[in-house]
């Protein structure tokens, strides 16, 4: 199953005026492309994500959300991305231009952390959305390679169940990897008591 890229190029305010209700779609380098359905495993992972992220929210007496449909737009790119799990400081986002009429946000500054669930579209995660969300400044950034499908060099060989923890240093992503019984190591929720495991286990049903 693999990303369907509709050519024709396009500018944000176009995807943003023409993206439907009810599908996924994100915006590449101008190209609108519709993103896989998600299959089971993927939709059980970020569901439990967005559970145990969300407490982790609330507990940290932060103004952080998880809003539902928000785009991730780099300020001098024709794109959006739309994470899996997204968490926003509302108090930031009253600098936020786009914000209100499109539900978009542009400043790291908006944007503790971001999570991507891996599928088949892999590349997406670990290439293009990797390099853009440095660009944009976000702090923290979790590649949830679930079922270890991504590229040797991201996840070793041989390949495993990985989460990749991108943390802003200085302007560039250093990663830790976790898995197994690993403990999550977040810089956003140093309080979070999770292992990599029961991040995998919430899509395999074990």
């Amino acid at each position: 199953m693999m990303t369907q890229p509709l050519r024709k190029f396009v500018t944000f305010e176009e995807f943003a005026n023409w993206k439907p209700d009810g599908e996924r779609y994100e915006l590449h380098d101008g190209v609108i492309v519709k993103m896989p359905q998600p299959i089971g495993g993927h939709e059980e992972v970020t569901g439990f994500l967005s559970i145990q992220l969300g407490v982790q929210c609330y507990q940290s007496g932060q103004p952080f959300i998880i809003p539902k449909t928000a785009l991730v737009k780099p300020s001098e790119n024709e794109s959006a991305y739309s994470p899996d799990v997204l968490i926003l400081n509302k108090a930031q986002l009253q600098n936020e231009p786009l914000w209100k009429k499109e539900s978009t946000v542009i400043y790291g500054g908006s944007i503790p952390l971001v999570v991507e669930v891996v599928s088949t579209n892999w590349r997406d995660d670990y290439f293009t959305k990797l390099g853009k969300y440095e660009e944009i400044g976000i702090p923290e950034y979790w590649i949830v390679d679930y079922l270890g499908i991504g590229g040797r060099k991201f996840i070793g060989s041989p390949k495993y169940p990985t989460i990749s923890v991108y943390q802003l240093v200085e302007g560039e992503y250093q990663v830790s990897l976790f898995r197994g019984t690993d403990r999550i190591d977040s810089p956003t929720f140093p309080e979070l008591n999770l292992t990599a495991q029961q991040i995998f286990q919430a899509g395999t049903n074990i």
